[in-house]
């Protein structure tokens, strides 16, 4: 399991993929996207590669990743987590009216 919630990202070309780290940050980088020539697939690849050599926090290429994926329209949207579908469901079975 990666170091960040897990985005699916679905390449131009088909097919999808998990990132949850930047090893898989890196990976991702190398599918097909719209134009790898964008200001900020660029500067997610830079980014990416700096944290994979210990030279950029994790959490801000991977931030850098993730602005890139959502800028060319490449993250699939995400529902919320079962868990807090659990609790949402407890929540509104348990709360019979307004909170005193």
């Amino acid at each position: 399991m990666g170091r960040f919630l897990p985005l699916t990202i679905r390449f131009v070309r088909g097919g999808t993929m998990v990132v949850s780290s930047i090893a898989d940050a890196k990976k991702a980088l190398g599918g097909a996207w719209k134009n790898k020539d964008a200001p900020a697939y660029l500067k997610a690849a830079r980014l990416v590669e700096d944290a994979a050599n210990g030279i950029c926090r994790p959490a801000i290429a991977f931030a850098a990743f993730k602005k890139a994926a959502a800028e060319q329209g490449l993250l699939e949207p995400t529902g919320p987590s079962a868990a807090l579908s659990m609790f949402d469901q407890l929540w509104s079975r348990d709360r019979k009216g307004p909170l005193k």
